[in-house]
């Protein structure tokens, strides 16, 4: 059996740069169908017999019907192709809302053949498959759906669906074919998987499954989605249990992950991975600076920079910490500039601002009176010395002639 994985394809994410004047698709929208492109050509030049989509089409519950068609084209060739593909619906493809239908939900209701939507837990066997292997599928699981449809308390609803999911796969690993070989696919994240801000999965408000679970070794592939860092929970164990990780990068957070699908061949017992690193997506390049100095501030932000060539196509960002007061010395035109063979420039100004003036400790603000309230105040934010002083006289103008008014009224 040749199983080819993939998940997080996020077509619809369209947050960077402009649109392609010919086709009328945000560029960025092209970036992740050029990488959808190359995994179904994989699949038919390579003549798999499974592909799992672990979750994830779109950016958004509702996309737009132009992003749809997009999909859907891909989708048909496997179709087409007569290859048995299994699209597994993931929280981005799910609508908060019970009874409305899912992103994806187009290819059940039009019957599309060799091609089933799962967006609910079940168990396939090999003659649903049609193939010499079985599966154990489980969509994304939304609290709000959980609590719609059980009737326990809010703060159990989470422990409680993880011991029912976990005592269902369990059933139907003691029910399926001893002979023949088992995947699992999963939306979800399993505990000590890796965010790409390298972060561990905690248990939370969402569904967490437990790593004992995935692990099974009655298992012989696990086909996850959802963490968009690629890896192996299982590494050089069976059965390997795979995030193969989102198909383009999405953000900033992602800057310095490759990105893969993954070609399994199985067996009962026995499974050997190959990850197909995904060539030609776009760079995200992210970095940041604090300055120390108010010389050439400009060079400074320019030398933080890669060479204006490296930066050719790429998503920048800069992140630059600085005292308030230097903000007039950041010439933004000069870094964009320098950034302009960019795919887009992203400068992010984090001006510091100096904790306020305390008063010593015998003195209570009750104790100070107006004039020197500002004082204090025009200190406190760095305003200059000719400023200050010229807002503290009209203040002190503006205190005298209420006093006069005051006066002479009474």
């Amino acid at each position: 059996m040749r199983l080819l994985h993939f998940a997080d394809a996020h077509i619809d994410m369209a947050n960077y740069g402009r649109r392609d004047p010919e086709t009328g698709l945000p560029l960025r929208v092209l970036d992740f169908l050029k990488s959808l492109d190359v995994i179904v050509d994989t699949a038919v030049a390579e003549k798999v017999d499974l592909v799992i989509f672990a979750g994830d089409a779109y950016r958004d519950r509702s996309p737009a019907p132009t992003f749809q068609r997009e999909w859907g084209r891909r989708i048909i060739r496997l179709s087409k192709a007569g290859i048995r593909t299994l699209l597994l619906v993931g929280n981005h493809d799910l609508s908060p809302a019970l009874g409305r239908a899912n992103a994806i939900q187009e290819f059940e209701t039009l019957d599309i053949p060799h091609v089933t939507v799962l967006a609910k837990p079940a168990f396939l066997s090999a003659s649903e498959l049609g193939l010499p292997i079985q599966g154990i599928a489980i969509p994304w699981v939304s609290r709000s759906g959980l609590m719609a449809a059980t009737d326990v308390a809010p703060q159990d609803v989470i422990p409680n669906i993880e011991e029912r999911l976990t005592e269902l796969v369990h059933r139907w690993l003691d029910e399926a074919d001893p002979a023949l070989p088992i995947f699992l696919t999963a939306h979800a994240s399993v505990q000590g998987a890796k965010y790409g801000s390298e972060r561990s999965v905690m248990l939370g408000a969402d569904l967490v499954l437990p790593g004992s679970l995935v692990r099974d070794p009655r298992l012989d592939y696990v086909a996850l989605g959802h963490i968009h860092k690629p890896q192996d929970l299982n590494e050089n164990a069976h059965p390997p249990v795979i995030y193969p990780g989102s198909i383009e990068r999405v953000d900033f957070g992602e800057a310095g992950d490759d990105k893969f699908f993954v070609i399994a061949d199985i067996t009962l017992g026995k499974t050997v991975v190959h990850w197909h690193k995904l060539e030609h997506i776009r760079p995200f390049i992210d970095r940041r600076i604090t300055l120390e100095s108010a010389e050439d501030v400009t060079g400074t932000l320019i030398s933080a920079l890669p060479a204006a060539g490296e930066l050719e196509g790429a998503i920048v960002r800069l992140t630059v910490d600085y005292p308030r007061e230097w903000d007039t010395l950041i010439d933004e035109p000069a870094l964009r500039r320098h950034a302009g063979a960019a795919f887009e420039f992203h400068l992010l100004k984090r001006p510091r601002i100096d904790a306020r003036i305390r008063l010593p400790a015998d003195q209570g603000i009750s104790s100070l009176g107006p004039l020197e309230l500002l004082d204090h105040y025009w200190r406190a934010n760095h305003a200059a010395d000719e400023d200050a002083q010229a807002l503290q006289n009209l203040a002190k103008s503006i205190i005298e002639e209420e006093k006069q008014d005051a006066d002479e009224h009474r």
